[in-house]
């Protein structure tokens, strides 16, 4: 049969094909046509290659991927699948086909502002794609915050600063099971909290052929559909379980006549591999970047001679014990013979006769030298680099899966990121568990950078992922503490996953059409202990009393049309930068000169923000006096409140690659980070939200025409379209789009 290419009302493509590899080569094709300028950008990201026409601003990524080896891990992955599983290899490179047949013609805009021609995907450009886009979504660049806190202040302080930090990224899901259900089977709900971009993170798509007929939300430049998904007779769903899978390792690397050479926990100095590589920066000079890999992994930050900015390394906030030989305790960077005593510089010749010691006067003691720390080198350790595999052996499985068990086996070959999955099918199998791949290795390894000179930090083995069941008849996902537990470290405060299983418990019986209520509830559970603090304020001004006794009668919602919502945010914000602030902390204001990739993980003004519940509930919070920063908080709010409401500050903050030449005008939004409506600002810093939904979905198993799904902006990426934006006032609403599979209801495109 020929290949079809079918739109919905939304845009939506539904694509029908004789075999998995024509639909391959049409879901690329028809990806490159609604999303052309996206994949590029995402292909140029992978090879870090996007400074070339993005300019200095891409930079510090473009530095990042090439010294993480992301293009070069893609390419190992993808050999090791050809050798592996050539199906799922030669089903890859069809799409890669479709990719490059349908950017050959596109006309996208963007290009022609920017002078970029669509350039050749090769067969492992998906993986890129899939790597760089999940590359920090374990957070490894905590461990770089965590060596600051425990070195400025204590090992203590780290707890106190644990949260849902900036860069990470979470997701709501629930698995109602069909005893609580009016249809008796099982429905599946949630909203993935990613960077909100434009164009968007997930393309609603429908592919079907003989193997098997599948709806649900794809990553561009990725072909099927992993994340989420509805065959008609099961359906699976994701949150990021907040594993720690990624390692950091201080390296004591020298220069050698050869090269770079690294110290192993040995004792031996082995050869690592090096050489460089040209970034291009559009309207500035090219930069050389030093690329070195240790046994452990790449080199990501610093090298032999350190740091930009911190050449004698002294970011280094680890442990200086031993260190009082310049970071050589045992010598054994000396490559010498014997040292001449009059010139330790130069070997003994033997030839020369050494003259008899003569009488001196006892040696005073010298003062001890302070320990000097070696030059500054991390290099990161993640599984696809150790293993040469991606996990793209699940992804035809997936979209082949019946029942449960299908889900589950495609599961087991899932490699990063680290998720945790709910499954369920029409014959009431369900599924919670955890999938992805956890080194075993020190506990250590997990909270900070530790030394690769030293031994008992390798990896080990893999944990076996964890499962967990249903309660009541329900399972709740929002980056809890919850069957991922023991394979991480920080997890999402508890406040989203109470409050929808709160929510769930409010009934017994559930439809898929009552899921949108818990999408966009917008209770914030964490603002009790801000306000059990405001509350116990005396002898206020009365302007400050009148502030308080309002928010004391606040209904804890963050809602766009709320005035007390705002004022309750200007509030928490004055007391954040009021924390932020205090000589206590001064240490964390300035982060070390890591780069600039990992530097909002290292900011204190949203480390703090993010901590808050956390830093006013310690007992005691290194002498800070909370009562009066709050207070003097409250009192700044009172003389300056904010004028409006919630959501006049509170708007969405797409991110683009290229700036559109007419500026959007952004609605504003309900929601904040704690609350199951995830629209995350910056506390202290912003109330703008990058970060939010990147998709909402209902799966029914009773009839997949009953399903449901949104997306921020639209199913097309390309600039007035009338398919660009046109979801949006149903995102911002809370409504869902249908979920069309009945092909009469269809309007076919074209045959490919």
């Amino acid at each position: 049969m020929a290949t079809e290419i079918y739109r919905d009302a939304w845009g939506i493509p539904h694509l029908r094909a004789g075999s998995a590899a024509e639909l391959a080569h049409a879901q690329g094709l028809v990806t490159a046509r609604d999303r052309a300028w996206q994949l590029e950008i995402e292909r140029h990201r992978a090879q870090g290659t996007s400074a070339s026409f993005l300019g200095g601003s891409a930079l510090a990524w473009d530095r990042f991927a090439r010294q993480a080896r992301v293009d070069d891990t893609a390419r190992r992955c993808f050999a090791d699948l050809e050798r592996r599983d050539p199906g799922t290899a030669r089903w890859v490179r069809a799409y890669v086909d479709g990719v490059n047949e349908g950017l050959a013609g596109s006309t996208a805009p963007e290009f022609a502002r920017t002078g970029l021609t669509p350039g050749r995907w090769e067969p492992w450009t998906p993986l890129g794609v899939w790597l760089a886009t999940h590359i920090l979504f374990a957070g490894f660049p905590a461990k770089l915050w965590r060596e600051q806190v425990a070195a400025h202040l204590d090992a203590d302080a780290i707890g106190l600063f644990a949260a849902d930090g900036p860069g990470t990224s979470g997701s709501n899901g629930w698995l109602v099971g069909g005893e609580r259900t009016v249809t008796g089977q099982a429905v599946i709900a949630g909203d993935p909290h990613r960077w909100i971009e434009d164009p968007g993170v997930y393309q609603q798509i429908h592919l079907s052929c003989p193997e098997f007929d599948v709806v649900g939300l794809a990553v561009p430049g990725v072909p099927g559909i992993a994340h989420f998904g509805h065959t008609g007779t099961v359906a699976w769903a994701i949150t990021n379980a907040m594993a720690d899978y990624q390692d950091l390792y201080r390296e004591r690397l020298r220069r050698t006549g050869a090269g770079v050479e690294a110290l192993g926990p040995d004792g031996v100095w082995r050869r690592a591999s090096r050489h460089t590589e040209t970034v291009e920066v559009a309207g500035e000079k090219p930069v050389e970047v030093e690329i070195i890999e240790t046994d452990r992994g790449p080199v990501i930050i610093g090298g032999p001679e350190g740091i930009d900015g911190d050449p004698a390394g002294l970011a280094y906030d680890g442990d200086l014990a031993g260190l009082a030989c310049g970071g050589d305790p045992a010598g054994l960077a000396y490559d010498g013979g014997q040292a001449d005593p009059a010139d330790p510089a130069r070997p003994v010749d033997p030839a020369r006769p050494v003259d008899p010691p003569r009488p001196v006067d006892p040696p005073r003691p010298a003062a001890p030298a302070a320990p000097v720390p070696p030059p500054m080198a991390i290099s990161l350790s993640y599984p696809p680099r150790v293993t040469g595999d991606l996990g793209f052996g699940a992804l035809l499985p997936l979209l082949r899966a019946r029942r449960v068990a299908d889900v589950d086996r495609a599961f087991d070959r899932w490699a990063e990121p680290v998720n945790v999955v709910q499954a369920a099918d029409t014959e009431g199998g369900v599924l919670h568990r955890v999938a992805g791949r956890v080194p075993v290795r020190a506990d250590a390894n997990s909270l900070r950078v530790v030394p690769a000179w030293e031994p008992g930090h390798e990896w080990q083995d893999w944990h076996v992922p964890p499962r967990a069941g249903l309660t009541d008849g329900v399972a709740v996902m929002a980056n809890q503490r919850g069957p991922a537990e023991p394979l991480g470290v920080e997890f999402a405060p508890p406040h989203r996953a109470d409050r929808i299983a709160a929510l769930l418990a409010g009934k017994q019986r559930w439809s898929a059409a009552d899921m949108p209520a818990l999408h966009t509830d917008t209770h914030l559970a964490s603002a009790s202990p801000l306000l059990d603090h405001l509350d116990a304020l005396d002898d206020l001004t009365p302007e400050a009393a009148a502030l308080r006794d309002r928010l004391r009668g606040w209904d804890r919602r963050m809602d766009a049309g709320s005035a007390d919502a705002a004022l309750y945010a200007a509030v928490r914000g004055a007391v954040v930068r009021r924390l932020a602030a205090h000589p206590a902390f001064a240490a964390l204001t300035t982060p070390p000169a890591y780069p600039e990739v990992f530097q909002p993980w290292l900011a204190l003004v949203p480390r703090v923000g993010f901590a808050l519940e956390h830093l006013l509930r310690a007992e005691d919070l290194y002498g800070i006096d909370r009562p009066a920063a709050v207070r003097a908080a409250v009192e700044e709010v009172a003389l300056r409140p904010p004028a409006g409401v919630w959501g006049d500050t509170h708007r969405l903050a797409p991110w683009r690659a290229l700036e559109p030449e007419q500026p959007y005008d952004e609605p504003g939004l309900s929601g904040d980070h704690d609350c199951v409506l995830c629209t995350s600002g910056v506390p202290g810093l912003t109330d703008r939200a990058a970060r939010g939904p990147a998709a909402r979905y209902v799966w029914d198993l009773a009839r997949r025409e009953d399903s449901r799904w949104v997306v921020p902006l639209g199913a097309s990426g390309v600039p007035g379209s009338p398919h660009h934006r046109d979801q949006l006032p149903l995102w911002l609403a809370g409504d869902l789009v249908p979920v069309v599979t009945d092909w009469t209801r269809l309007k076919k495109e074209t045959d490919v």
